[in-house]
């Protein structure tokens, strides 16, 4: 099968890990970035990464071309605004959207077309130091996609396992979204609201306890939506994450930007009230994000 032509919209840690990954694999690969920021943008992608440190030559627009694959690795709370960059969306055969959350998913498909928008996760530390210099610092990158994708993006996906990625296919698409939401959520609520890696959470009783706690009314919520998720298996997964691991979430915090709340916590706390389920814990988590937040703010 020829490479595929892939464009990156949102090239900051996830969409660079995946940009420069697939570049390192010989497929075609475009970022799209801001048009002010076009000319100093770099020719290639530095990739700092556990499966290994390289640097390999993109193109660079302001628009998204015709392409095979379009990923879009935009946070949640930027999606609308980076979709005026796709000026002919008639010319890209797939969408893969890896934000996170789940509420995304209908919107895309809402404007453009059910059958060309592939549900996907991605699991990873990853973030942007520079333009075009990205480290990798968690010891794993997981992606998970619907298996409408499998014709057209199994060949990838093989690359990426030699890579080092852990890469799957999953038939029920509300599995698929929950059970990255039911593992984030929790932990991105804790590690923001408490100031402190997993580690730190996972050492104070009282604080591990109320991450436990959001992780059963998140799966309680997913399981009502008819996702297959077990909270022992989230529990115990989680338990055994790199200590030192800290969330995006806490990240854009820290930096006085605006967390990812309705698209992280926002499908626990509509579902909750939906479905009868309590999310006392999450909203207290929820609540102590938003003033850790306006508090950076403010200086």
């Amino acid at each position: 099968m020829p490479a595929l032509r892939h464009a990156i919209l949102g090239v900051g840690g996830v969409g660079g890990l995946i940009g420069a990954s697939l570049a390192r694999l010989g497929d075609s690969v475009t970022v799209v970035v801001r048009r002010e920021s076009l000319a100093s943008y770099p020719e290639q992608l530095t990739l700092e990464s556990p499966f290994g440190n390289f640097s390999v030559p993109v193109t660079r627009s302001a628009e998204v071309a015709p392409v095979d694959v379009l990923w879009i690795a935009v946070k949640a709370t930027q999606l609308e605004g980076s979709l005026t960059s796709i000026t002919n969306p008639d010319k890209i055969t797939a969408i893969v959207p890896l934000l996170n959350g789940i509420d995304h998913i209908a919107q895309l498909r809402k404007r453009f077309g059910a059958e060309r928008v592939i549900p996907a996760t991605i699991a990873v530390e990853s973030e942007r130091v520079a333009p075009g210099h990205f480290v990798h610092r968690s010891p794993f990158a997981i992606v998970s996609i619907a298996s409408a994708g499998r014709q057209l993006l199994a060949p990838t996906l093989d690359g990426f396992r030699k890579i080092g990625f852990e890469c799957r296919f999953i038939d029920d698409e509300a599995t698929l979204m929950w059970t990255k939401l039911v593992f984030l959520a929790p932990i991105a609520l804790a590690t923001t609201a408490f100031d402190q890696p997993v580690g730190g959470v996972m050492s104070n009783p009282e604080w591990k306890a109320q991450w436990e706690s959001c992780v059963r009314e998140a799966c309680a919520v997913a399981t009502a939506e008819s996702a297959k998720v077990d909270p022992n298996t989230v529990l115990a997964g989680m338990s055994r994450a790199p200590y030192g691991m800290r969330s995006s979430m806490q990240k854009d915090v820290e930096r006085g930007n605006p967390p990812e709340l309705d698209a992280i916590a926002g499908p626990i706390l509509r579902g909750g009230p939906r479905h009868g389920v309590e999310v006392r814990s999450t909203q207290a988590l929820v609540d102590a994000v938003e003033a850790r937040s306006v508090s950076t703010r403010n200086g």
